[in-house]
């Protein structure tokens, strides 16, 4: 039986351990302070320590095709090869991945190649992520791992809250007059991964404590089979918060298999430093 090579970006937030242990593939996006390329195994709170000292937000960019290709060339000329990429609402990297499926083909690949846009990305992409590469060691055929991860993007869900706004005035989403007025009413923006892949502000809440309680409270508008589905939190940079936050939501959810992480450079440049995301 053909081995299924899984391939997905950085954004995916699966820690580093995880990433070894069911073999998956990563292709890096770029973050960069002016002209300083972050390392991809940059320490966490660096990162974190280093954004609050600068003035303007770091820039990520999306892989090359040339990168994904180099990827996708890594296992054998027929080797079945399943790529899972965050939203292209968000970024180019979904494009850039099938430039380099089409660049494949020309060369002459035989196996099977499929690039899955997630319409989400952290957590949220790590989970189906996680969830293909459990398929695919189980023995599952190419076809039912693919079939399975196309129909559970438009059912998964990835909501967080941020706990700052200074990302966000920074990058431009938010004025700075109105950011000012939202920080010193201590406004916290709830947000999810709309069906489009984009993101999109749910709530306005005063006050963090309130935010993650609204934020646990979405997911028991939804049906879980809590043996088989996989429940993942990531957080920027505040462990012990998101922590307490699992602790609450396996209390009234009791998931078996669950995924913890910090945010990476590239989700944590948005999402700035407090934030706590949960994604099914």
């Amino acid at each position: 039986m053909t081995t299924i090579k899984i391939i997905t970006d950085s954004s995916c937030d699966l820690p580093r351990n995880m990433i070894e242990e069911i073999g998956v593939g990563i292709v890096p996006l770029s973050v960069q302070f002016g002209e300083e390329c972050m390392p991809t195994d940059m320490d966490l709170a660096d990162f974190y320590a280093k954004m609050k000292r600068e003035s303007m937000l770091p820039k990520t960019s999306s892989p090359s095709p040339g990168h994904f290709l180099s990827e996708y060339q890594k296992g054998g000329p027929d080797q079945d090869i399943l790529v899972l990429c965050l939203s292209s609402a968000l970024s180019s990297t979904y494009h850039h991945a099938v430039m380099a499926k089409e660049m494949l083909l020309e060369d002459g690949y035989t196996g099977r190649i499929e690039v899955i846009d997630s319409k989400t990305t952290s957590l949220g992409l790590g989970v189906l992520v996680y969830r293909a590469a459990r398929m695919a060691a189980s023995g599952m055929s190419y076809e039912e791992v693919t079939a399975s991860i196309q129909q559970a993007v438009p059912t998964s869900g990835t909501f967080f809250f941020l706990d700052t706004l200074e990302n966000v005035i920074k990058g431009g989403r938010l004025d700075r007059v109105r950011g000012a007025v939202a920080s010193v009413l201590n406004i916290k923006l709830l947000m999810k991964a709309s069906e489009e892949g984009a993101i999109e502000v749910v709530e306005k809440i005063r006050g963090s404590q309130q935010a993650l309680k609204r934020l646990l409270s979405f997911l028991g508008d939804k049906e879980h089979d809590y043996e088989k589905d996989v429940i993942a939190i990531a957080h920027s940079n505040c462990e012990s918060r998101a922590r307490e936050f699992m602790a609450q939501l396996l209390e009234k959810h009791p998931f078996r298999h669950v995924l913890f992480s910090n945010m990476g450079t590239v989700i944590g440049t948005y999402a700035g430093e407090g934030g706590v995301l949960v994604a099914y």
